[in-house]
């Protein structure tokens, strides 16, 4: 009956430690992310300018990962914006953190 006790709390602490590990993984080294670009102010709507966001699929969810360029000033900007519109695309760079927020700094291609 004891071990059933600590059964629950364990497993809490486990897929815990696997989830911040999993982030960690990418934080600080060169990864290679594909996903949908789509402009963070017009289609997310969290941004106060233009932004380009790569949203990749991890564990079924939509992870953003902001993409440190010159937002609307980067040629590939107009397939995405206005809201609503997204194109597919890989980036090969490294991942930080900011303010709660992914960012990614590399090379960006688009389809």
């Amino acid at each position: 009956m004891k071990a059933a006790r600590w059964l629950l709390p364990g497993l809490a602490l486990v897929l815990v430690l696997g989830a911040t590990m999993r982030a960690e993984d990418k934080a600080g080294k060169e990864v290679t992310l594909k996903g949908s670009m789509v402009c963070g102010k017009c289609s997310l709507g969290v941004c106060e300018k233009c932004t380009n966001v790569l949203q990749v699929k991890e564990d079924g969810k939509d992870v953003n990962y902001f993409i440190d360029d010159k937002g609307k000033g980067e040629k590939y900007h107009k397939a995405i914006c206005p809201a609503g519109t997204k194109q597919d695309a890989t980036v090969k760079g490294v991942v930080t953190e900011k303010d709660g927020k992914k960012w990614i700094k590399g090379k960006v291609e688009v389809k």
